[in-house]
């Protein structure tokens, strides 16, 4: 059993005198709205058009691998008002390397003034106190991911030696432009997915990915995570098969609380994948086309999805291609942990 952590702020001499400031741990699942407040301040700031939620909370801090909310979670109070979040985590990827990722924010009106770095040293200090719990052999990284437009976070982040290593694509479609037909190859068919499939379906997506720069082993917890999610939505999914197996699929989505708050028509289509028995033959191009459609059936007006730019399956280009267009730049940060 892992030691309890005293977040406590007399512990940390290297934290800034601020009048009022406290650093705490965190206390309970009654704290989940104020966190989901912070971040998106912070992503509103930072030109993150994206929504988080306190059920979004709820569902990463239980089903987040190699996560305690109660010893990984810091958070910064000015006279008890939350202005500042750190969140840490461990995992293992396929090649054996370990990664301590972790996610923060400070809001607007009180960064540069030694509270984010603060978090920071704190998050790096408590993740290499973690290591005695990650499995030894391979590298170990630090690793951050940020959006091109979180300026301030990157500069901190470079100051202490991190660097991007990583990028990815958000990429969008306008949907009144023609959408072409493209037919399955020959012999597949897409069929509606049935509550006895979605393990089927989640395992399928796991092996086509496991060829992607990063891949993780997914656990049985994040696998209820995912049929907890609001973006589990299975009757937009384009799931296509060759008699008994799963060949690829497009696992579709709508976020409407990110249509609502951007004042958008956007349909998301995404884990895109193939399996590798059934790659180059046209299944990605038509399993998009076909999602595309039907988002338009819908009423929406862009399609979108995320690339890693390296992606080994010429991802990219298939997708520019049929007409996306790259609208936000994602990186990952790392830095080796000697």
């Amino acid at each position: 059993m892992k030691e309890k952590v005293n977040h406590d702020l007399k512990n940390l001499a290297y934290a800034p005198e601020i009048p009022g400031l406290t650093l705490r741990g965190y206390s309970g699942p009654q704290e989940h709205e104020q966190i989901a407040a912070i971040i998106q301040r912070c992503w509103d700031a930072d030109g993150v058009d994206e929504v988080i939620t306190a059920d979004d909370i709820t569902r990463r801090f239980t089903h987040m691998p190699n996560f305690d909310p109660t010893q990984d979670v810091l958070l910064a109070e000015i006279f008890g008002d939350l202005v500042g979040y750190a969140r840490m985590h461990w995992l293992q990827e396929a090649n054996g390397d370990v990664i301590f990722r972790h996610h923060g924010c400070v809001l607007p009106e009180w960064r540069r003034i030694g509270i984010g770095s603060t978090l920071l040293r704190y998050t790096k200090d408590h993740l290499k106190g973690l290591e005695i719990h990650a499995p030894k052999g391979g590298l170990r990284f630090f690793e951050v991911f940020l959006a091109d437009t979180e300026s301030e976070e990157q500069a901190l982040l470079k100051s202490a030696g991190y660097q991007p290593v990583r990028f990815f694509f958000e990429m969008v479609r306008p949907l009144n432009a023609e959408i072409p037909e493209i037919e399955l190859p020959e012999g597949l068919e897409i069929r509606p997915a049935n509550p006895d499939q979605y393990r089927t379906i989640f395992d399928a997506s796991e092996e086509a990915f496991q060829d992607h720069w990063g891949y993780v082993p997914a656990t049985d917890s994040e696998y209820q995570g995912w049929i907890e999610s609001p973006y589990f939505q299975p009757e937009r999914w384009k799931v296509a098969w060759d008699n008994g197996q799963i060949a690829g699929m497009v696992l579709n989505f709508i976020n409407d609380d990110e249509n609502e708050r951007f004042n958008q028509k956007r349909g998301h289509t995404e884990d895109i994948c193939v399996r590798r028995p059934w790659r180059r033959r046209g299944l990605a191009r038509s399993l998009l086309a076909q999602s595309m459609q039907m988002f338009k059936n819908e009423g929406m007006e862009e399609a979108t999805l995320g690339v890693d730019t390296d992606n080994p399956s010429g991802a990219l280009g298939l997708y520019e291609s049929l007409g996306f267009q790259n609208i936000k730049l994602w990186m990952a940060y790392r830095k080796p942990i000697i």
